[in-house]
């Protein structure tokens, strides 16, 4: 399966920058809270992007691991290199693409992280045998998406706003079946964690701009809504009216991120 698919640096940190505004909880803090990091380890993040998780991870442990970032965007790698500098250089980065064999002997890491990014993978067994081949027995895999029930007022203004179905987001649509159920057939150990996180909108301008940023930003997986930057700027005025009406009407807009952490044992 093959996603059309390309994420934009300005998108993703707007996303990220309106989930630490308006959200209640940090995402951040329950990862580290759950995995309960050791000291020493050896992690590979793949998917890093511009290097968030692999910094969060590389403060909480005092640079007292080896971590290295993977992904396969040089413009979010530039990024993650430059912010790099700050920590010395001490964080690895390299090229990663994990539709392809990564290059890392097996028994390789402690631990591997993907965060929202593995149900981007055009072959889903295939990465989750390659993020198995490297990790060492015992080594851990983490894992985050978002779960069927996640955003649904997102989307049900975006239904009310266009008057069409909403097309099959690979995230929802995938992590907590059929990645969940390889990873299953793979690991040892397996459980899932939800985490909820409540973002509050007491007016309609900050969700309008948050999505605005995920259109954007996925705006290939949104082509049965738009197709050229004329289309797009009518449908984001028709999504700016309901949330509109819908402030108006409750006061403030609560869209409720819900993802999974998958945790899995080799």
């Amino acid at each position: 399966m093959k996603i059309d698919y390309k994420e934009t640096t300005s998108d993703l940190l707007k996303r990220i920058d309106i989930h630490n505004k308006f959200g209640s909880r940090d995402i951040d803090q329950w990862m580290l809270e759950t995995l309960q990091l050791q000291k020493g380890i050896k992690i590979l993040d793949v998917g890093c992007g511009a290097g968030k998780q692999c910094f969060s991870f590389f403060n909480f442990l005092s640079g007292d691991c080896d971590i290295t970032g993977g992904d396969v965007s040089e413009e979010l790698l530039t990024q993650a290199k430059e912010e790099n500098k700050k920590y010395n250089q001490r964080v690895g980065f390299t090229q990663l693409n994990f539709n392809k064999p990564f290059d890392f002997p097996s028994n390789t890491f402690d631990l591997l992280s993907c965060c929202f990014a593995i149900y981007y993978s055009e072959n889903i067994p295939f990465t989750i045998r390659e993020m198995h081949r490297v990790l060492k027995n015992g080594g851990r895999l983490f894992t985050t998406g978002p779960m069927p029930d996640n955003k649904k007022v997102f989307y049900d203004i975006i239904r009310e706003a266009t008057g069409k179905p909403i097309p099959p987001m690979p995230g929802s649509s995938r992590f907590g079946s059929e990645i969940l159920n390889t990873i299953r057939s793979l690991f040892s150990e397996v459980k899932v964690e939800i985490f909820e996180n409540p973002l509050v909108f007491e007016s309609a301008e900050p969700f309008v701009e948050y999505t605005r940023a995920s259109l954007s930003e996925d705006r290939r997986l949104w082509i049965s809504l738009f197709d050229d930057k004329s289309s797009f700027k009518q449908v984001m005025t028709q999504i700016a009216k309901v949330a509109e009406n819908r402030i108006i009407r409750d006061n403030k807009i609560v869209m409720t991120k819900v993802v999974g952490g998958i945790f899995a044992t080799k």
